[in-house]
Parts: C-alpha cells; sequence; structure tokens
C-alpha cells in the first residue's frame, strides 16, 4: 500500500546562529496486489492492449513519487498499453462509429454508456475476470445507464461547477446566470459539447437535464444563443490553459479538473451552484470488435486494485468510487466540499444524466450546429475587423492631411 517517507532532519551553520530545516513528507506510492499470480497469464504472450481515455485521466507517474499505470501494469502482466486520448463522449462515439480504429478499453461518460448499450456497441463482462469489482462502492451500481451491471465498471465520478478569479470576482452565491453576465463579457468560456452546454442552460430554466421536450430543448438553445455575446470561446481541455493564464474569468468545469487547477493556481475559486448541477460517472468498458477481450478485463481490474485506484484519484483529482482507495485519502480532501460533497446535497441537487431518445439526440446535435454556426456573428467577434478598419482610416487620414499640408507649404 502507499507508504510515508520522511526526510532527513540537518543542521546548517550561519555566523550567528543555527538554522534548522523543517522536516518535509513526501509521499511514496506502492503496488501491493492481493493476487500476483492472476496477472502471469498472459506474461509471455506478448500481447498488447489499445487504451482510448480522456486526456489526463490516469496516473502516469509524472509528480514525484506517484505511479505510472500503464507502466505498472505492463510491468506485472507482460501486456504493453498503446495508449491514446479524446477529448469529449462525442468524439469517442464518433471514432468507434466510424470503425476507423480497433480499441480493447474505452471510458465513456453515463448517458454515452447507455447509448452505446442500445446500439451495442459494448461487449458484456465477465465480472469472473474482475474479481476486485467488490470494491466499487454501492452508490456506483445499478445506475440506469447500466442497471444490471454488465457493461461498465465504474472509474472516477464527479459533478460541474463554476470556476472564476477571486481578483476580480467578488459576487456572493454564485450560480449558473453568471456564464451569461454581461459585465464579463469576452471573458466568459463554455463549453464544447452539446449535451454539458444543454445541461447549464436547462439548470437555469428549471427544466430535467433528461429532458426530451422540443419545445424545452429549442428554450434551451435560444438561451444558449443569448450567450453568446458574452463568451469567448467554446472549448474543454483549454479551459485549463486560459484559466491559468488569465486570458478568462469565469468557465464552467469538472470538479475534479478544478481541484487540480486551483493547486496550481491561488487566485482561482470554485463554486458548485446551490440550485443543481449533473452528477457525471464515467465507466470502464470494452467495445465491440476488442481484440483482447480477457485482457482488458484484467486491465479493469487492476483498475481497481486499491493502490492502483488512489494512485489514479490522487493525480487526476476526480473522486473515487473504490471504497478503499477512498479510505487512503486524508481528511482533508474527504471534507473538501469540492470532491466529495454531502449526501444531502447529492441526493437533492444532483442529476445523473440517461441517454435521450434518437430523436432528443438527434434535435440537440441540430439545434447546437445551427448555434455553433452562426459563432462567428457575435459581436464580440467583429472587434478584431473593426479595429483594423478603424487603423486603415486613421492612415488614409493621416496621408490626406499629410498631403494638404505640403500643399499649403509650396504656395
Amino acid at each position: 500500500m502507499a507508504v510515508l517517507m520522511c526526510g532527513s532532519m540537518f543542521t546548517g551553520c550561519s555566523s550567528e546562529t543555527d538554522a534548522v530545516e523543517e522536516e518535509e513528507e513526501t509521499e511514496v506510492q506502492t503496488l501491493t496486489v492481493a493476487d500476483e499470480e492472476y496477472y502471469k497469464r498472459f506474461y509471455d504472450d506478448g500481447i498488447s492492449i489499445n487504451v482510448y481515455n480522456w486526456g489526463e485521466y490516469i496516473s502516469d507517474g509524472s509528480d514525484e513519487g506517484t505511479l505510472n499505470v500503464n507502466a505498472e501494469f505492463t510491468k506485472l502482466t507482460g501486456i504493453k498499453v498503446n495508449y491514446t486520448n479524446y477529448a469529449t463522449n462525442e468524439e469517442l462515439y464518433a471514432k468507434l462509429k466510424g470503425g476507423g480504429a480497433s480499441y480493447d478499453i474505452i471510458i465513456p461518460s453515463d448517458y454515452m454508456i447507455s447509448r452505446m448499450i442500445k446500439e451495442e456497441m459494448i461487449l458484456p463482462l465477465d465480472m469472473n475476470n474482475i474479481p476486485n469489482y467488490k470494491y466499487i462502492g454501492e452508490a456506483y451500481k445499478n445506475q440506469a445507464f447500466d442497471p444490471e451491471n454488465e457493461y461498465s465498471v465504474p472509474y472516477f465520478w464527479g459533478t460541474v461547477g463554476i470556476i472564476y478569479d477571486t481578483t476580480l470576482i467578488e459576487e456572493e452565491n454564485i450560480d449558473w446566470d453568471i456564464l451569461w453576465n454581461e459585465d464579463y463579457a469576452d471573458r466568459i468560456l463554455m463549453f464544447d459539447n452539446p449535451r454539458d452546454a444543454f445541461a447549464i442552460a436547462e439548470l437555469r430554466l428549471g427544466y430535467s437535464l433528461n429532458t426530451e421536450d422540443e419545445k424545452e430543448l429549442e428554450a434551451a438553445a435560444e438561451l444558449l444563443k443569448e450567450q453568446k455575446k458574452v463568451v469567448q470561446a467554446y472549448v474543454m481541455d483549454e479551459i485549463f490553459d486560459k484559466m491559468g493564464a488569465g486570458e478568462a474569468l469565469i468557465a464552467p468545469y469538472y470538479a475534479g479538473d478544478a481541484v487540480t487547477l486551483m493547486a496550481e493556481y491561488e487566485d482561482l475559486g470554485f463554486v458548485i451552484p446551490e440550485s443543481g448541477t449533473n452528477l457525471f460517472i464515467d465507466g470502464i468498458c470494452i467495445p465491440k470488435g476488442a481484440k483482447q477481450k480477457e485482457a482488458a478485463e484484467m486491465y479493469i481490474n487492476f483498475l481497481c486494485e486499491p493502490d492502483i485506484a488512489y494512485s489514479n484519484t490522487y493525480y487526476v483529482g476526480y473522486s473515487t468510487p473504490n471504497t478503499a482507495a477512498y479510505e487512503m485519502l486524508d481528511e482533508e480532501t474527504k471534507n473538501d466540499g469540492i470532491s466529495y460533497l454531502p449526501d444531502e446535497y447529492l441526493m437533492s441537487n444532483t442529476t445523473v444524466f440517461r441517454n435521450l431518445s434518437d430523436e432528443a439526440n438527434q434535435k440537440m446535435q441540430d439545434l447546437w450546429t445551427e448555434l455553433k454556426s452562426t459563432q462567428d456573428q457575435t459581436k464580440n467577434k467583429w472587434i478584431v475587423p473593426v479595429f483594423m478598419l478603424a487603423c486603415v482610416i486613421l492612415s488614409i487620414t493621416i496621408l490626406i492631411m499629410r498631403y494638404i499640408k505640403k500643399k499649403k507649404d509650396i504656395f
């Protein structure tokens, strides 16, 4: 299990007084598995698995003392991991639907898992090959997107909130309406995927996050169109860089990413609106057409090892559904009010996305495409061309004035 290694005490001398350095603790994560033999089945077979995951969503050993999960898996099993990333559920879906690539492991969100089950895009799991499923908390099982726990194993969960610059935004009781506030025009970021963007509009309008009512979807789209005039950009992973660099003041953000960002930039704050939010669960699945299903199930089992689940949640910042890994967390993390919210709030103020009907999905996508296609028509997008036109007019004016002055000097 993870252990603590302590730095030594040492004394330095000066001409006046002795200075004593404080003892520092550096966490060094280690890996212990209960059944090492389980992982040796394919050790000498020279096989590999293709894993398709979100960016920055697994411990890669880049932080001092942390585990490189994929490297540890290869060392233990002899199975090579080919690892690539995607940015949105829709990107993942399109890649698989297009049939241009073959993967053994994918990690979609709840509503996309449901959609893929319906379209027979993922395979049932053999839980006999995943004994560490016993560590998954009951609260994350039997969810509507996979009611019989046949197709997915929960990997991370979290909520959506608002990250903002505390030095320039001092508002109290921040809620979703701040993302429409004209005082922050052209300094607001918005999610670049329809399901998350529509959810925020639906929360403002008091609709269900799983509404399929055409009128309600259209009303949400109209609200998002109103927002366009204050939006600097529609982004996903770029939120981290833009907020960190001070290029934007406020953005919707996933709680796990917010924890990581705030640790790096102390002037940023994060709030989960009292009016409610989306609670998401990302699950590990095996897509149809996987070439190494048993090896993929071994990989899923490995991700459920307490030391590995702990290393992942420590590095990524998202909330773990693994009960053994949760017990390894420090009390500050368990009670930070971001990663792990009070049960009362989770029960009363959060909604898990369900997969919508084909008709509702298409309606939302059409509305989103229409909204994005006119993105460049917002008034903020005219600032640069208007400025350049003004510069041209000013230059011409100066030339004319110089010409007139020259004529006067001649005569």
